[in-house]
């Protein structure tokens, strides 16, 4: 059996979260991995943008209404500016163990570019004011999603490549309709 490590995760410097005293910083023990549960709501419509939705938490009872609500409250915040792409998104909402609830927007612009901007709350290393997790906040960090959070990423890809770049005529509809199956954000293969 492998020795188990420990390390400290410190958020970049200059942030608002490393102003946090080290002693709040959360430290990461390597512990049995476990994939969470990852379900696909059906899309909605913000702000003119059409919206796929991946649901990821460990709890079999999915994530509660009242941060579902508060989170696609959020979404309007997070999302770019019409560029001539055609209005798609893709969002993450993570329920994390703890009282971090996190809402990860990728929308794509540019024609085959991916816009990320992200939400948190309940999560005071990040910014957040308080361990509500339904009290979003749009930290400006750089980071685009955790283990649990990146599955989504690469089925995107694909399925923007195989219905609006590949094709004579981008089908939107199809693309809407191709998400990835629900199950667990890992061991797939």
């Amino acid at each position: 059996m492998a020795s188990k490590t420990s390390k400290t995760t410190a958020p970049p410097k200059g942030s608002k979260a490393s102003e946090t005293s080290a002693a709040s910083l959360t430290s990461v023990t390597s512990k049995n991995f476990a994939e969470k549960l990852l379900t696909v709501p059906s899309p909605i419509e913000v702000a003119g943008r059409r919206i796929k939705r991946y649901h990821v938490t460990a709890d079999p009872a999915g994530i509660s209404p009242n941060v579902q609500e508060a989170a696609y409250a959020m979404l309007p915040k997070l999302l770019p500016e019409a560029d001539g792409t055609p209005p798609a998104t893709f969002v993450v909402l993570h329920r994390g163990a703890d009282d971090g609830a996190y809402l990860n927007a990728y929308s794509w612009v540019w024609d085959n570019v991916l816009h990320f901007k992200g939400a948190s709350a309940g999560q005071p290393v990040l910014g957040c004011p308080d361990r509500d997790p339904t009290h979003f906040i749009a930290p400006d960090l750089p980071w685009i999603g955790c283990v649990w959070e990146l599955p989504p990423i690469l089925h995107e890809r694909d399925a923007w490549v195989r219905h609006m770049l590949a094709p004579d005529a981008p089908d939107l509809d199809a693309y809407m309709a191709d998400c990835l199956s629900e199950g667990t954000t890992g061991d797939r293969s």
